[in-house]
């Protein structure tokens, strides 16, 4: 019980006041946190870990976001308990070596993300083995093993697109996880065939020889990565439909004097130069959302963000999703002719873009550590409403109304309550998610009126904690003020509105 209101003091605590009107009520708010290069995980009991994420998802929840995009395979090694890769080195300092006492980073990062009423995207990256050329592989492991699946390049090792068993292992080690954590999506970036570096890239002569029968060699790599995405989609969404399947690709699909149909930027392309075909996956519905990496300033030649934003909206449809990834450093450093940074720009021009549906802010430590005034900007002004993700496409209806909203008292503390219905699968919940359903109620969202106001729950200002707990803290409530309380299903399908509860 403690517990439970410490999360809804906190919950209640994030709110910095009435939002602006132009603020959405649905809007998804991500950020990534790496461990890639990162060496505080290393240098850190596991204590110490885990009072640095608890801080990190605190940091973020204040500044508005609703999703965590946690790395969980780097280097294909494991930020969680697995069977099929070892740990990572990014959080022992070793490879294989397992944190003492022994914990779960991805479990533990789970259920204080869903405590917070936020989801987590598991970040892998799908091929890279090595990071540098100094890393040394244990005997046992599968590059020492098989060789003739990998190749060399930039000083790392990779896998080798092209064997279907590289496929297959990839798939393995996805639905591992989606098998035994409760995650809300699986989320890879742009590294598929690495970056070209000094010139033409030709480390897979081997594999093409074997496997090419004369194809265009750009082709041949593009299908070896469309086999990849088209079987994790199967993969996962065979597990458990509602996990999303996320590709965050580099910013440029390509440029248009390369293709018409492509974008007015001059800079590397995703098609020609890391052979993925991001328009292809968003046709087949292979991928629930993309997330392109728009890291650039607003008006940059090569690549103009606000040129690119208005290419992807005009290319990525629905049911796909379109969110945009934001290089907060690159934001908070360029100056405007009207303001200080970009940020307000960028966050505008997503808003008003129909097909875009949200930000992801790269990286969440810029974010956390209040970068320029980035957390603050976020939570004072363009985030300082809740908002909840957008609903993703699905079968079924939207969650039955919430039942028995009544006021209590909890710890000496007046709260609003509810029950939890009968299909409740989120934290704390004793349901195993892989028995659960899509319909599944996980969270609740909470939104409170003063006397005399408007009652409107399309209004984001009026939403006080999107929570899995089945109460909410309203000490200081005066008399009149209203409770309204909806459920949200794992799609976030969100239900009619409860009763009103009206303070009396």
């Amino acid at each position: 019980m403690k517990k439970t209101l410490l999360i809804l003091l906190m919950a209640l605590g994030m709110l910095a006041g009435r939002a602006a009107e132009d603020i959405p009520k649905r809007e998804f708010r991500g950020a990534w946190l790496h461990v890639i290069g990162q060496t505080q995980y290393m240098n850190k009991t596991p204590e110490q870990c885990q009072n640095y994420i608890i801080d990190q998802l605190d940091k973020l929840a204040e500044a508005g976001c609703n999703a965590v995009i946690f790395q969980v395979r780097p280097t294909a090694d494991a930020m969680y308990k697995s069977e099929i890769e070892p740990w990572s080195y990014w959080l022992t300092g070793k490879r294989g070596k397992a944190p003492v006492p022994e914990w779960d980073p991805l479990a533990f990062t789970i259920e204080q993300a869903h405590m917070r009423g936020m989801e987590l995207h598991a970040w892998l990256n799908p091929y890279r083995v090595t990071s540098n050329a100094k890393e040394v592989l244990p005997a046992d492991h599968l590059y020492n093993k098989e060789p003739h699946r990998f190749f060399r390049y930039d000083n790392k090792i990779f896998f080798d697109p092209a064997y279907s068993e590289n496929r297959d292992y990839i798939c393995k080690v996805v639905a591992d996880i989606v098998s035994r954590y409760d995650v809300d999506a699986i989320h890879m970036d742009d590294y598929f065939y690495p970056y070209p570096v000094g010139g033409s890239f030709n480390a897979d002569a081997a594999s093409y020889a074997k496997f090419g029968n004369g194809q265009n060699k750009g082709d041949w790599r593009r299908h070896n990565v469309d086999l990849l995405i088209e079987k994790l989609h199967g993969t996962i969404k065979g597990i458990k439909p509602w996990v999303r399947f996320g590709i965050s690709p580099f910013g440029i699909w390509r440029n248009k004097r390369t293709d018409p149909k492509g974008s007015e930027s001059a800079g590397l392309q995703n098609y020609d130069d890391l052979y993925a075909d991001i328009l292809l996956w968003a046709d087949k519905q292979w991928v629930d959302y993309v997330a392109p990496q728009l890291y650039w300033e607003l008006d940059l030649k090569v690549a103009p963000s606000r040129k690119l934003a208005q290419w992807w909206n005009d290319n990525i449809h629905p049911p796909v999703q379109l969110y945009i990834g934001q290089d907060t450093k690159r934001t908070m450093d360029k100056p405007t002719a009207t303001d200080k940074n970009e940020l307000a720009t960028k966050i505008d021009i997503s808003r008003r873009l129909p097909h875009i549906d949200g930000n992801i802010w790269w990286h969440g430590y810029w974010v956390t550590g209040n970068y320029k005034g980035a957390l603050n900007a976020l939570s004072s002004t363009h985030q300082c409403s809740l908002a909840i993700p957008p609903a993703w496409k699905g079968d079924g209806h939207a969650p039955a109304k919430v039942q028995g909203l009544r006021s209590g008292e909890r710890d000496s503390h007046k709260v609003v309550e509810w029950d939890y219905p009968s299909n409740f699968g989120g934290y704390g919940s004793t349901a195993d998610p892989s028995d659960g359903k899509s319909s599944d109620v996980v969270k609740f969202v909470v939104y409170q009126f003063f006397p005399g106001e408007t009652v409107d729950i399309s209004d984001p200002a009026a939403i006080i904690a999107v929570t899995p707990f089945n109460a909410v803290r309203m000490d200081n409530a005066e008399k009149g003020t209203i409770f309204i309380v909806t459920a949200l299903d794992r799609l976030n399908r969100e239900s009619d509105p409860s009763a009103k509860l009206i303070i009396k």
